[in-house]
């Protein structure tokens, strides 16, 4: 499995607070799975200007220092987009996700529908592939609504974890999910016990397991290559969320 959104970027942002936090966590996520993951430390729209800040460069060295061979570690930045972003810099591409044209970003949580469509598109006419992160969390969210943000160029990344709420979010994430609107599936871990691991669970449980192999792995590992995506195909959820929800919880397949 790959996860291409994580603060284990020590001390930077409101994720891992050091080296050691983020080791332990690294280490338990190789142990389910995860061969590579992608640091995303916050940014706002206005530092793509200037490229990530010196304090990233040194938390990167002394993490990488650490850091288990497995998973392998790459660098980008999850980037606001609160103002127009400086699209024509030159540093952008040391906050993509390991330098490719993808780019992981997002909204307010209140962010409006036309907003959305209008940085998307800004940032897809400037050449790059805005990956929007859990769009389940925004207010505007709909099947709809992804479907047109889709339309734009951009990819959809949403939250495994998000997969077992039973908060509107979560319905959400679900219908993106079984409709086939996600690209790729993340943990945005903060240090803490969020996996990837925690939505192929969800979808092996739901008899996706082609569905999940492209979100957790087929589809990042195109990112970090700087390739296209694949379609992922759309699936029935066979049981009531709440049953399947209770088997992961408790261990099952």
């Amino acid at each position: 499995m790959i996860d291409l959104h994580s603060h284990l970027l020590p001390g930077v942002d409101d994720g891992s607070r050091s080296v050691e936090q983020s080791v332990k966590v690294l280490r338990e996520l190789a142990d389910q799975g995860l061969t590579a993951i992608c640091l995303t430390p916050h940014m706002s729209s206005a530092e793509l200007g200037v490229g990530p800040p010196p304090q990233h460069d040194a938390a990167f060295a002394a993490l990488s220092a650490a850091a288990p061979a497995v998973p392998r570690l790459f660098r980008g930045a999850e980037v606001i987009l609160d103002r127009p972003v400086p699209l024509a810099s030159s540093e952008i591409r040391r906050c993509t996700l390991g330098g490719t044209r993808y780019i992981l970003v997002e909204f307010h949580r209140m962010v409006a529908f036309d907003t959305v469509c209008n940085a998307l598109t800004r940032v897809a006419e400037a050449g790059l592939t805005p990956v929007l992160a859990h769009p389940e969390r925004y207010r505007s969210c709909s099947p709809e609504a992804v479907a047109r943000w889709r339309e734009i160029g951009a990819a959809m990344q949403v939250d495994a974890t998000t997969l077992l709420s039973p908060q509107p979010r979560g319905e959400r994430a679900r219908a993106l999910v079984g409709r086939g609107l996600a690209d790729i599936l993340a943990a945005d871990n903060h240090g803490d016990d969020r996996s990837l691991a925690t939505g192929r669970r969800f979808l092996q449980a739901h008899d996706a397991a082609g569905q999940a192999e492209l979100l957790t792995t087929r589809n990042p590992l195109a990112i970090l290559a700087d390739e296209p995506l694949a379609p992922v195909a759309p699936f029935e959820l066979r049981r009531t969320w709440m049953q399947r929800i209770r088997e992961i919880l408790e261990g099952g397949q």
